[in-house]
């Protein structure tokens, strides 16, 4: 071998591993990796997809013995926590509950021949919540999408009536032409899945009339078979009643050093109705967090993980309907308890539903550092979970977390704003103020139907958010300040990239406008940028909470929010020049802004909550409302001011009423603009909500 040869050989083999650019190094998060190492092997995947399959396997009709006792779901949660040697796993009870139930329903075809189309026994979700009791057979007739204008041209006078619309916009037109029901193949998704069902029944309270859903492609066949000029006669049976229960909350706490330590609480809400058992929606959330209260109690007790100082709390909650009352019992807990981690559907097979991990931030009237421990942990198992494009020399994964029978698919997230649509609104309401996530799989093509079973879902993507829950959690649970200056880098880190984003938009807002509106357009671009940076401070400064007595601590945070503020104003300077060239684009003086007379006067305000307000509860504030007159309302219409718990979150009686409105308007495409907030204002004072 000539020693050129031997030479060049020897480069293939080595240099693509040593001297390769090596993507950015991977976050490590704010606990020692042997830590996240050991959480990561901890997590079971396969143990919450077993319990998954328990919980949800089928869409079973409840019997009604389970009304009168303990439903089924809470006593296999509470049995399970048990199992793990929780002791202190118990229902919390919480007043009654009223809801319709089937007892029969089944749709037969009677002529031209005789066969089964629906029953309630076979599929719950075919029989439509709501329905009235029935026994009558009658003509089907086909009225297309159920419009008024459809609906009148048939002949739906004693018919059934079957239809691809909407069943909350045709039923209420169908008795009202005289039918007896509604047979409906309403799909959002038919070309996904032709066999699934969408949940949901007949809105509010109905005297008479009944619905029926059935897949669409058996839908279609009945379409097209009456479009032919088929006669088709069909049997109708329901039997329905109401029945009382409960309102069940399943809960334990794995307990901290100090019994008199702040708490986080972990949620998800265990019942999809009472009729429909979900299994994405939301049984992967209950399953998920049922494995995060073995994890950390298994590696406390066994010495993997040092017992923090704080508690963890875990609530399986019905919907809303179990979460606002705990809430409102437990007010001395929400008093020390520090943020809420709510899992909702987060168990579906991204790749394959191409899907990703959501992280639902709090808004800007609950800045908190929540967020961005949940986002480092994402970002952590993103980068160690994907191939790179250098070599690793072993597992194509740095930090492999995949469970034996799940997908070894890349994981992936996204960060978006705050939606309401879960149990963390509770938590994040005005009058509890306790900070909320929410993470959530989406898309999800299986969402609300008949077809969201545990086989749409991934052992692997539960093993990860089963991890991803346990080491935030632990995470805030055992920060001090040395571990909260860790989470406070990455705050910084993540602060300065939110303000670079918003950077952009506003400069490109300003570099778009034309002569006429530059001067609103420059406003609204500073306005909003100002606000994120409002809002990066505060989350900040959320951290000294973790310790408040460590004045190195406080000191270290005060003067990072001053540092924000240093970058602040150079962008501030940067938007400036943007404007500059854009006015001699555009022909125009560069823009000098001043307040104008609204705005001064919202500047002199600083808008409180009221007592009266925080008595009233999650929803108290709209009894409120509603008494004051309605001319006084109609005359201060806020029509655009689209989140009245945002609203008051905001108004803490240190910012002024602009300050609030800039730090509103930042989360919205559109701003809601100094008349409606104006108005807004006035109303909430006149209801006894605000006061200023």
């Amino acid at each position: 071998m000539s020693r050129l040869f031997a030479i060049t050989l020897l480069a293939m083999i080595v240099l693509p591993v040593s001297t390769g650019q090596w993507n950015y190094s991977y976050q490590y998060g704010a606990l020692p990796q042997s830590m996240l190492d050991m959480i990561a092997g901890e997590a079971s995947g396969e143990r919450a997809y077993a319990d998954l399959v328990e919980l949800t396997g089928y869409n079973r009709v409840r019997p009604p013995e389970e009304y009168a006792t303990t439903l089924y779901e809470s006593t296999y949660i509470i049995d399970k926590l048990r199992s793990y040697g929780i002791e202190n796993a118990t229902i919390e009870r919480l007043g009654r509950a009223t809801t319709w139930k089937g007892l029969e329903g089944t749709l037969w075809e009677v002529s031209p021949v005789k066969t089964k189309i629906a029953d309630y026994e076979d599929l719950p979700l075919m029989l439509a919540s709501g329905s009235r009791d029935a026994d009558v057979t009658a003509p089907l007739v086909w009225v297309g999408e159920g419009t008024a204008s459809l609906i009148e041209a048939a002949d739906t006078e004693g018919a059934i009536l079957l239809t691809s619309g909407a069943l909350s916009r045709v039923f209420p037109l169908a008795m009202a032409g005289g039918a007896h029901g509604v047979v409906t193949f309403e799909s959002a998704r038919p070309l996904i899945d032709p066999l699934q069902i969408p949940t949901g029944g007949i809105r509010g309270r109905v005297d008479r009339g009944f619905a029926f859903r059935v897949p669409p492609r058996d839908g279609h066949r009945l379409r097209d078979r009456l479009l032919r000029g088929e006669n088709i006669e069909v049997h109708a049976r329901v039997r329905t009643t109401e029945l009382e229960l409960d309102i069940q909350v399943p809960m334990c706490v794995i307990e901290g050093t100090d019994e008199d330590a702040e708490e986080i609480i972990i949620t998800a809400h265990i019942f999809e109705g009472y009729v429909k058992q979900g299994a994405n929606d939301n049984g992967s959330g209950s399953v998920a967090i049922l494995d995060v209260a073995r994890l950390l109690h298994t590696m406390y007790n066994d010495g993997r993980l040092p017992r923090p100082r704080r508690s963890v709390r875990f609530l399986w909650v019905p919907e809303f309907q179990g979460t606002i009352p705990w809430v409102e019992a437990n007010s001395d807990i929400m008093e020390r308890t520090l943020c809420n981690l709510n899992l909702d559907m987060v168990g579906i097979s991204q790749a394959e539903n191409q899907s990703f991990m959501v992280l639902h931030r709090t808004t800007f009237g609950n800045p908190h550092y929540v967020n961005d421990v949940l986002q480092m942990y994402m970002r952590y198992i993103s980068e160690t979970n994907k191939i790179r494009c250098t070599p690793v020399g072993r597992f194509p994964f740095l930090r492999p977390i995949v469970a034996p029978t799940g997908t070894d698919d890349p994981f992936y997230w996204t960060v978006e704003a705050y939606i309401s649509a879960s149990d963390h609104a509770v938590f994040n309401n005005f009058s509890v103020g306790v900070p909320g996530i929410c993470l959530n799989n989406w898309p999800d093509h299986y969402y609300h139907t008949s077809n969201d079973r545990p086989w749409i879902c991934d052992p692997t993507q539960l093993k990860r958010v089963i991890f991803l829950a346990a080491a935030s959690a632990y995470t805030i649970a055992s920060a001090d300040g040395d571990r909260g200056l860790k989470i406070a880098a990455e705050v910084a880190g993540n602060a300065a990239q939110r303000m670079g984003h918003q950077m952009t938009i506003s400069a490109d807002r300003i570099l778009k406008s034309d002569k006429a509106d530059l001067q609103a357009t420059y406003k609204r671009a500073l306005y909003d940028y100002q606000a994120v940076s409002v809002n990066q401070a505060e989350t900040i400064m959320s951290l000294a909470e973790l310790a408040p007595d460590d004045m190195v601590f406080i000191t270290t945070l005060e003067e990072m929010a001053e540092a924000i503020g240093v970058q602040r104003d150079a962008g501030l300077r940067m938007l400036d020049l943007h404007m500059k060239r854009r006015a001699a684009a555009v022909g125009s003086e560069p823009v000098v802004l001043q307040l104008t007379e609204e705005e001064r006067q919202l500047d002199s305000w600083r808008p409180v909550v009221t007592a009266a307000a925080y008595q009233g509860g999650y929803s108290g504030y709209r009894s409120m409302i509603q008494s004051v007159p309605a001319d006084f309302r109609q005359s201060h219409n806020y029509r655009s001011i689209r989140n009245i718990h945002e609203f008051l979150l905001l108004a803490n009686g240190e910012r002024s009423a602009l300050e609030m409105m800039k730090l509103y308007d930042a989360q919205y495409p559109e701003p809601a603009g100094t008349e409606q907030f104006t108005n807004a204002l006035l109303v909430l004072r006149e209801a006894g909500v605000l006061a200023f």
